[in-house]
């Protein structure tokens, strides 16, 4: 059993999706990120995924009438990335009632914050390591690093992470399947639990992130939207309902 997260991905207060991180290259799904929150929840899913893509640019919120909207609209999970870079902006969204908190660029360029904040609010921050060609991107993905993907896992090994979001941003938007044996490979390294990003386009990626027995979720977006993949059936797989 994993965790299905749908995304929704806020752009310019919109529910957009991207490809590979280009924000000139999006496409937008739904005007009423609400609404689609809302639908997200009344298929039955159990979190939501966030992520104020200006905010990931701005270096700070910047989709906020957006999430907050999204928070009223559901009684689920949130978890939300994506311009989060200092505790204050930390301690206002999880006041607004954000559940866990992505932190992405922090991770790379203050590692020290992101551990101070596992102490603050455990159990409620998540580091997000987006890969490109297993390097780890920063700011948007507009920015590379010279960091290794499991060499940023293992900084924060026994800091409290609460989870992974691994992102494969070759893949991101591009439905050519999740990269489920590089997360995997990520989770054998660190004891913190992995969640699967970017590529998922059929049923068949929920089972092969399902029956990859180390991760504990999966986030998909594009495949949801574009109607490819039926989000009922994926939840059935994800909980092990069906084959």
């Amino acid at each position: 059993m994993i965790t299905l997260y749908p995304a929704i991905d806020l752009k310019d207060g919109h529910c957009v999706r991207l490809i590979k991180g280009d924000m000139n290259a999006a496409t937008v799904f739904n005007d009423n990120p609400a609404a689609q929150g809302k639908a997200f929840v009344d298929a039955g899913c159990t979190w939501l995924h966030l992520v104020d893509l200006n905010g990931a640019f701005a270096g700070k919120p910047v989709n906020e009438d957006a999430v907050t909207g999204i928070l009223s609209a559901v009684d689920v999970p949130v978890q939300l990335g994506g311009g989060i870079r200092d505790i204050a902006t930390m301690e206002r969204w999880l006041s607004a009632g954000i559940s866990r908190l992505i932190l992405g660029t922090l991770a790379v360029k203050d590692p020290a914050l992101v551990k101070e904040a596992c102490k603050l609010f455990p159990g409620k921050v998540a580091v997000g390591i987006d890969a490109l060609g297993g390097m780890v991107a920063v700011e948007g993905w507009a920015e590379a690093s010279t960091l290794g993907v499991i060499e940023l896992a293992k900084q924060f090994e026994d800091a409290g992470v609460a989870a992974i979001v691994h992102t494969d941003i070759d893949r991101d938007g591009m439905l050519g399947g999740v990269n489920a044996a590089a997360s995997s490979e990520l989770a054998a390294a660190v004891s913190i639990p992995v969640i699967a990003s970017g590529g998922v386009k059929d049923l068949d990626d929920i089972r092969a992130v399902r029956d990859t027995k180390n991760l504990e979720g999966v986030i998909t977006g594009r495949a949801i939207y574009d109607g490819g993949m039926n989000l009922k059936t994926a939840l059935q797989i994800s909980a092990g309902k069906v084959a």
